[in-house]
């Protein structure tokens, strides 16, 4: 197979298993709470072969970075995505982003939210050292209020310790 090909079947692999959510299981806002997988905001949803596109931040360079079990440290994976998001952000200063902290459900509310605060907080400090303006950031904490997978098992507990970047067109938040 050729390149091109490879990357278009994962790029339609990405679509079709987005479509697979219920992006009002959270009400308004969608999964994450709003932009990418949320409700698009008018004129800046793109297409995901769009450079310049949320979509295309989301499918190509990716929106989230999973963490170790009760870890704010930034992995060498992390670190990787955070440095291409920090290229998209450098590149399309349009955007915005809340950046969203989240745990497993292991724990204390209390403490999976002060944890889901350090692991917001560690992506927010990353891209800022990368040249990104801090007033372009802002971050959320949900701790293990708002997982992506349900079970008591080890692979939804590391889908659910992540943070997930969410964009935002224009300079308001």
């Amino acid at each position: 197979m050729t390149g091109f090909t490879v990357k278009a079947i994962v790029l339609l692999a990405v679509v079709g298993l987005s479509a697979c959510t219920d992006p009002g299981r959270f009400g308004a806002g969608g999964r994450d709470g709003g932009g990418i997988g949320g409700t698009a905001q008018a004129g800046f949803d793109g297409a995901a072969a769009d450079p310049a596109s949320p979509a295309y931040f989301q499918a190509a360079i990716g929106d989230r970075v999973l963490f170790e079990v009760d870890q704010s440290t930034l992995t060498f994976a992390a670190q990787t995505t955070l440095a291409q998001q920090a290229g998209w952000l450098q590149v399309n200063t349009a955007y915005t982003a809340i950046i969203e902290g989240h745990a497993d459900e292991q724990g204390t509310r209390e403490y999976n939210l002060a944890l889901g605060a350090r692991r917001a907080n560690a992506v927010q400090e990353y891209l800022v050292s990368q040249g990104i303006a801090g007033d372009r950031l802002r971050t959320v904490t949900y701790g293990k209020e708002r997982p992506i997978e349900i079970c008591s098992d080890e692979t939804c507990y590391t889908q659910n310790r992540r943070s997930v970047t969410v964009l935002r067109a224009g300079a308001g938040f």
